[in-house]
């Protein structure tokens, strides 16, 4: 089974939503999807509840997740490691044990704009249409995400 991790800050507004779309798109016998957040601001809580309305506009429920941070485990669990933004790459690669931890972590809007490093905008502090737009730059990686699963 191929396990993929989606991590933004607070793991309520960006990773909830990746999750769920890629978990939509996904045979979820062969491909395991979760999110944290390199903070813990929010641990144990629900997804930001305009990311929930987004995603369930879309036919998508988020509310069975529940915010966590990353961890170093999480190299071990994952196979790949996929970051909303340089500052969460960073912090994410900070905690990396060695190159085959760093290997793991890529910049998820990469797969649709490959070697950009293009940040996927945290719409906590925007209104509605943030979310929006976030909902649709992730929609497509990870179409290109699960076109790329082996």
């Amino acid at each position: 089974m191929q396990k993929i991790l989606m991590v933004c800050l607070g793991n309520i507004c960006r990773s909830p939503l990746a999750q769920g779309i890629l978990e939509s798109k996904v045979n979820s016998k062969k491909v395991m999807v979760d999110s944290a957040g390199t903070a813990a601001y929010h641990v144990g809580n629900l997804a930001d509840k305009r990311s929930i309305e987004v995603a369930k506009k879309y036919g998508i429920d988020i509310t069975n997740q529940r915010a966590r941070k990353f961890v170093v485990k999480d190299f071990d669990e994952f196979d790949i490691i996929f970051a909303m933004d340089d500052s969460n790459y960073q912090n994410i690669l900070s905690l990396a044990r060695n190159k085959e931890d760093e290997q793991k972590v890529r910049m998820i809007l990469n797969e649709i704009e490959p070697n950009k490093n293009l940040s996927v905008p945290d719409p906590y502090y925007g209104g509605n249409q943030g979310f929006e737009n976030v909902y649709k730059m992730l929609d497509e990686a990870c179409n290109v995400i699960v076109s790329n699963l082996s």
